[in-house]
């Protein structure tokens, strides 16, 4: 035991003096000191578990790198690993989702079908799936990149909650080669072993993490019990039974993946519940959280589903006005109607059964006398009316049927008890806390100056967030771009960088806000800036504003490049013999994301929560406290230096 100690001893010794370390300063963060050393802050976790946990104290002394470690440059060649029709690209600086579609002519609907779990935060280093010829075709030469078989495309079932991994092992290999949305709650449950046996069966898998293409051992040689041989041998025979217990989870309850970076702490937060109710839910969970765990969050009422096995009946209410004679919103009615109706033939087309009659909502006066044209016996979605007056007529007119209701434009904290109803706009006090949260991820004990609109409420807002979230930091509300000042660092007397953030969605200010970032960096280096809007200056000077690391929130913006993006606004000005208006763009959006989420059972809600971008908007349904799913969504743009 003693000479096994001193071993020990001795082996933790050169694996120190093989690695690169930090000493930790007074007031740094994990976001600054992986931005100072060139990695990204999961690799900072992963070397350094114990900050993830959130234990980061003056003087820890953290490591940076292993010597043996190091990314691969961009010079590298290319990584072969067969005959595959996707590779993936390493991301390099000034590189986001946006000019990754730009540059490799993919559409985001696209890119994100290729990574199921990419996040709008990339960072340098990170690696993105993207289809082959794209890559060859549009790729930097020195572009470094991976090419691996693409997984086979698993049609939508309705009675299967899990995809399966493409390829089956057989019995006598006991292994099993990854599959690009492969985790390992799935592979532990599909061939009965636990998570523990797992990585003690691959050494090193833990740390690396599942990599497509990979072959790992899934059963060991010689010592393993006659059930779990039978499991391994014949899980994809009995993948029916497997499917029909799936089925009864999905259908009783809530279900949740964890992710990287997820804490208990966030999670009942994220679905308001209590501890004992987590556990009550998942008992294993006491032995700790594991990035692709699947957790039961919530008990689930019983879902709409369709009365009858014929179309889905769907009721279209919009505001043309022609009986109240009543003009005022005709045009954005029409307007919305004509995205709509290429949203429903789309999904005609595609072998969806649908049946879908236009009620005129009339006016907000005469509203109530439209809803006689809707029978609750024999409707299956409606979508609209606009306003939430309205709304609300409606819901109580089908609150006995719990018919699933659409609001494209209504979102008010009044709304969100009825568990039947879905808001799609995105609420301005989702966009502060987005914001915010950036600002918090790249503070380093800066001034931080908010810019205000007229009724200061989303900048008293940001403030009040990121006050909470960095102590005792130094926070100014000013009403114009031309009072942010760079500060003055007392020790030098030099000037010294700021982080200005913009609450305001007047156009001439967002113009002034940029012109003022780009002036003060070009003062000093290391100036940030956040905006919670977007800005068309933002785009036309790109280049000037990296400098200054603008992060904004974007949304209802086409990416003409992208193929389903290109094939929308072909059949679209084909039909109309014009490019769609705002809101023709968002009647598209929201009927081709809904109905897009119908099963033939007409259980829209089964599939709610499933993160997908249309042609202009994101859609992030996240089920509120109240009970109606709210959309969360929008993109983030962030110009890295």
């Amino acid at each position: 035991m003693k000479n096994l100690l001193i071993f020990a001893f001795s082996l933790s010794g050169l694996v120190v003096f093989a690695q690169k370390t930090h000493t930790v300063q007074p007031k740094e963060n994990p976001y600054a000191i992986s931005k100072k050393y060139g990695i990204s802050i999961d690799e900072l976790y992963k070397l350094n578990p114990q900050v993830k946990e959130g234990k980061l104290n003056i003087g820890d002394v953290l490591v940076i790198s292993k010597k043996n470690d190091e990314k691969s440059k961009t010079t590298e060649k290319p990584v072969s690993s067969g005959s595959g029709n996707l590779s993936k690209i390493v991301l390099q600086p000034k590189q986001t989702i946006y000019g990754i579609t730009k540059q490799y002519h993919i559409s985001e609907t696209d890119l994100r079908k290729l990574n199921p779990e990419l996040d709008s935060h990339l960072r340098i280093g990170d690696e993105v799936t993207l289809p082959s010829d794209n890559v060859k075709k549009y790729a930097d030469k020195n572009a470094f990149n991976r090419n691996f078989a693409a997984p086979q495309e698993v049609k939508p079932a309705e009675s299967v909650a899990v995809s399966t991994p493409v390829e089956t092992p057989k019995a006598d290999e006991g292994t099993y080669v990854i599959q690009a949305k492969d985790n390992y709650y799935k592979i532990t449950k599909y061939f009965g072993i636990s998570q523990k046996d797992l990585f003690a069966l691959n050494p090193g898998l833990e740390e690396k993490g599942l990599q497509p293409g990979d072959v790992i051992k899934v059963k060991k040689s010689g010592n393993v019990s006659d059930s779990n041989v039978k499991d391994t041998v014949s899980w994809q025979e009995d993948n029916k039974n497997t499917k029909q217990e799936v089925q009864v989870q999905e259908d009783e309850y809530q279900t949740y993946t964890v992710q990287d970076g997820d804490t208990v702490f966030g999670i009942l937060n994220k679905f308001g519940i209590t501890l004992d109710q987590l556990i009550a839910f998942n008992p294993k969970i006491t032995d700790g959280l594991k990035t692709g765990m699947v957790i039961k969050v919530k008990k689930l009422e019983p879902a709409y589903v369709k009365k009858n096995d014929g179309a889905l009946n769907v009721i279209l209410m919009l505001p043309f006005g022609f009986d109240a004679g009543d003009s005022k919103y005709r045009s954005m009615a029409a307007d919305f109607l004509t995205g709509a109706k290429l949203a429903i033939e789309r999904s005609a087309t595609g072998g969806q059964k649908l049946d879908v009659t236009v009620v005129d909502a009339g006016s907000e006066s005469s509203f109530k006398n439209s809803l006689t044209q809707i029978n609750p016996n024999n409707t299956d979605l409606i979508i609209g009316p606009f306003f939430k007056s309205n709304v609300l007529d409606v819901l109580d007119y089908v609150k006995t049927k719990k018919i699933p209701v659409v609001a494209p434009f209504a979102n008010s904290p009044e709304l969100e008890k009825y568990n039947n109803l879905v808001i799609v706009e995105t609420d301005e006090e989702i966009l502060a806390d987005k914001i915010a949260k950036e600002v918090a991820q790249a503070y380093s004990d800066e001034k931080i100056y908010v810019v205000a609109n007229q009724d200061k409420s989303y900048a008293n807002y940001i403030k009040d967030n990121l006050a909470k979230q960095l102590k005792n930091s130094n926070i100014i509300i000013v009403n114009s771009p031309d009072e942010i000042k760079l500060d003055n660092n007392m020790m030098t007397g030099q000037s010294a960088p700021i982080m200005a953030v913009l609450a305001s969605d007047n156009d001439s200010v967002g113009k002034d806000f940029a012109k003022k970032m780009m002036e003060l960096s070009a003062e000093t280096s290391g100036v940030k800036s956040f905006s919670m809007y977007y800005n068309p200056i933002f785009e036309s000077n790109e280049e000037a504003l990296r400098k200054a690391s603008l992060v904004y929130l974007m949304d209802r913006k086409i990416n003409t490049d992208g193929s389903f993006e290109k094939e929308i606004l072909a059949s679209y000005k084909k039909q109309y013999c014009k490019t769609p208006s705002k809101y023709a763009v968002i009647g598209f959006d929201v009927v081709n994301d809904i109905l897009s989420r119908e099963n033939s059972k007409g259980e829209l809600f089964k599939q709610i929560t499933k993160s997908q971008t249309q042609l202009a908007t994101k859609f992030e349904y996240v089920k509120s406290k109240g009970g109606a799913y709210v959309n969360t969504g929008c993109r983030v743009v962030r110009l890295i230096p």
